[in-house]
């Protein structure tokens, strides 16, 4: 008999999607056959995986002209390939999914990583804004199976729209603890942010901070539009001793890198619902290592560092101050055995299970 078939449908360029890799990893596992597709909107490199994966090729490599070509070549994909459901991630692909799931009538599962017409990118942006909230409108009300990462999004999008989300927070594999030696910075504290360098990150935040400590070295892990402005901002303070950028690392790198840090860090700036409800998958990652983490006392970041007790949050970032908590906490000792509790705890093998068949 033949398996039945998932396609995943993603915007990005697939190396650093670690909830779409995890979520079509677990159907394969159950015997679906799957295949993920994305873009190559920015460089590729070799990607293999035991399922299926396609970049579509894209002449247009970000605005608005991006999102159209790329939803317009997706909808007549999945259009002319047979499945028997389409599993869209985010709204940014919600039109091709949605209307091709309708005219295919195949099961249709929507996954959102976030209040997308809230992100700092489209929020100061009142057309755009505009744009991604009516196809919010168009496509919610009607969404029979779908998830979110966390409760206040979930609440969020049950209040306006009345579709009941369910809750698949994005944590990673559990891992038992292991520390490695990644980075090469003799006798030097790691201090560690890894993901997109984009508005409203908190970067900047550290990297002025790095005036006032010593022997530490901050490692900027990723990519994205304020890599520049960081870069510059590191040049002008004369910091490029202490501040190093390392680029993008595809996910399944990234872990090696982890756990050689000694300090995680998640700061956000208030821009939007979607960073004041976010919970990023980097705080279940530093979990999974051992490493503190130093956070915004955002309420879904909060409730989980404050559960676990696996770090500090604040709300307010001077350089002097913010170098203050960096120090102290770099020279706390970590309770291990409160880490594995946690890891145990908050891990994929467990939030699986949250997904529907």
């Amino acid at each position: 008999m033949n398996s039945k078939r998932i396609i995943f449908t993603v915007t990005n360029n697939l190396e650093s999607d670690q909830r779409v890799h995890k979520v079509a990893s677990y159907f394969h596992e159950k015997g679906w056959d799957v295949m993920v597709i994305g873009s190559n909107h920015r460089t590729c490199h070799p990607y293999q995986q035991p399922y299926q994966t396609k970049r579509l090729n894209v002449w247009f490599k970000k605005g608005p002209l991006f999102y159209v070509e790329f939803n317009l070549k997706l909808f007549f994909y999945l259009l002319f390939h047979k499945t028997d459901r389409i599993w869209g991630n985010d709204t940014d692909t919600a039109l091709a999914t949605y209307f091709a799931s309708k005219i295919k009538r195949c099961d249709y599962s929507l996954d959102l990583h976030e209040l997308f017409p809230e992100v700092p990118e489209v929020t100061d942006r009142p057309r755009v804004k505009k744009m991604w909230t009516k196809i919010e409108d168009w496509i919610l009300p009607h969404i029979k199976d779908g998830y979110t990462v966390c409760e206040s999004i979930a609440q969020y999008y049950k209040s306006k729209y009345g579709v009941q989300l369910k809750v698949l927070r994005n944590v990673p594999f559990f891992q038992e603890y292991q520390r490695e030696c990644k980075f090469n910075y003799p006798n030097k504290k790691i201090i560690l942010y890894q993901g997109a360098v984009n508005e409203g990150r908190g970067v900047d935040w550290i990297i002025q901070a790095m005036k006032h400590i010593e022997d530490a070295v901050f490692v900027i892990i990723g990519d994205g539009d304020k890599k520049q402005e960081m870069e510059k901002l590191v040049n002008n303070l004369q910091l490029n001793d202490k501040v190093k950028f390392l680029g993008h690392r595809p996910f399944y790198e990234l872990k090696e890198y982890t756990n050689s840090a000694d300090l995680g860090v998640c700061l956000l700036e208030g821009k939007g619902l979607s960073y004041y409800y976010a919970l990023p998958n980097r705080i279940f990652d530093f979990m999974q290592a051992h490493v503190p983490i130093l956070a915004t006392d955002f309420p879904e970041i909060q409730k989980i560092i404050e559960t676990e007790k696996t770090g500090t949050t604040i709300n307010h970032y001077e350089p002097e101050y913010l170098a203050s908590v960096i120090e102290d906490m770099l020279h706390q000792p970590i309770d291990h055995e409160r880490f594995s509790q946690a890891a145990n705890r908050n891990n994929w093998e467990k939030e699986r299970e949250i997904i529907t068949l």
